[in-house]
């Protein structure tokens, strides 16, 4: 029982750590990221596209943000143009990229010499660039933690404050006082028309405040969930031990962290030793053939009946904790007497309510990029905890 409190207090430290590294860097970094969001909506007032590439984990990345833009979490905000070209990104750069479009790369803390080639020739041809991490571009970011988790999470934060504000500035420039459904996340816009020059300033600030909502969310889940959470990562550690996987899945967002997750057990950062893991969330053929044929509920479970063993770990990732598709998936784990896992957001959904997971972890938000920023903390850490459980008992 000692030693299980020491991991939740360990993990209690683990998350609350973070907040000091994020709020200092976006202290720093709001006026900026605020220009880049103006930029980044005139280029697409210009037609220009979002063009998002990584690899291996970073990977992840690039489509996280392609699915921000593309389907707004925001009911009644229009699509904006992204592409994840992870999979082939330098020719597929040099064959579609265009002046007006925003190139964004993704890589570890000490950077990835292909990301930063493929960034210089779209550089070249006068794109916007985000350099996330490197030494040049339109937004170069220098490293700010050695911690390739941390830093991460981080990045995620930023490009989630970026979609916020590009939608206000592109709402803002179209319309004029016209904000639409996203004038409750910028207020001071009020009903007249501004220069945008002059929003800048409150914008910065906005993003700092977004943050440091982010910050109580992370310190509220330490101090509530730091127990669950350390008894979910023994549980997960027994059945690793006795031969069992990861088997994670999720929507959207959510499907993007998922396969951050398998990435970060399959292939993990130096210092860490492989787990055995699979995201459900990574087969687009599966995925888009169950879904034509039999319907999107049943996504993850027909993959999830072929795969799935009883000594496997099955964790659902939703925001709204109501994923039908992620509900069937967790009904069948339990038919199998799995060990299931759950990362939540809203009040915990239907999941909580019907009892699916043996470890249901809640972010209590009703704000999706806030629920991921906090969500993608809390697995990181059941990645790093796993490691100290697993590495120091073999």
């Amino acid at each position: 029982m000692s030693t299980q409190c020491s991991l939740a207090a360990q993990i209690e430290n683990r998350l609350l750590a973070r907040n000091g590294i994020y709020e200092s860097f976006f202290a720093r970094e709001a006026p900026r990221l605020a220009e880049a969001s103006r930029e980044m909506s005139e280029r697409f007032l210009r037609g220009g596209r979002l063009l998002a590439f990584g690899r291996g984990p970073y990977a992840t990345d690039a489509q996280h943000v392609s699915v921000e833009f593309v389907h707004p979490v925001i009911v009644g905000k229009r699509a904006l143009p992204a592409l994840d070209l992870s999979i082939l990104f330098r020719p597929w750069l040099e064959s579609i990229a265009t002046a007006d479009d925003i190139v964004m790369g993704f890589g570890p803390p000490e950077g990835d010499s292909e990301v930063c080639a493929a960034l210089d020739s779209a550089r070249a041809r006068q794109a916007m660039t985000f350099a996330l991490p490197g030494a040049a571009g339109s937004y170069a970011l220098g490293s700010h933690t050695s911690d390739p988790f941390a830093h991460q999470e981080l990045i995620e934060i930023l490009y989630h404050t970026l979609w916020e504000t590009v939608h206000v500035f592109f709402e803002y420039r179209e319309l004029g006082h016209d904000v639409g459904a996203t004038g409750f996340l910028y207020p001071f816009l009020g009903q007249e028309k501004q220069d945008t020059a002059g929003v800048l300033g409150h914008v910065a600030n906005s993003i700092q405040m977004k943050v440091a909502d982010d910050a109580k969310l992370r310190a509220q889940v330490s101090a509530k969930e730091s127990e669950k959470i350390s008894n979910a990562v023994y549980a997960i550690s027994e059945r690793v031990r006795a031969g069992g996987k990861l088997i994670i899945f999720g929507n959207g967002g959510s499907a993007t962290d998922a396969n951050d997750w398998a990435i970060d057990c399959i292939a993990p950062p130096a210092g860490y030793h492989p787990l055995p893991a699979v995201s459900l969330s990574l087969e687009p053929a599966n995925i888009s053939a169950i879904a034509n044929d039999v319907g999107a509920d049943l996504i993850f479970l027909r993959q999830f009946i072929a795969q799935a063993r009883s000594a496997d770990i099955a964790i659902g990732i939703s925001t709204s904790g109501g994923s039908r598709n992620i509900i069937a998936a967790l009904e069948e784990a339990r038919k199998r007497n799995m060990l299931t896992v759950a990362l939540l957001g809203y009040d915990g959904g239907e999941i909580l309510r019907r009892g699916l997971a043996d470890f249901p972890i809640v972010v209590h938000s009703d704000y999706i990029p806030r629920i991921q920023e906090v969500q993608a903390s809390v697995y990181h850490v059941i990645r790093e905890s796993l490691e100290g459980l697993l590495h120091d008992s073999s």
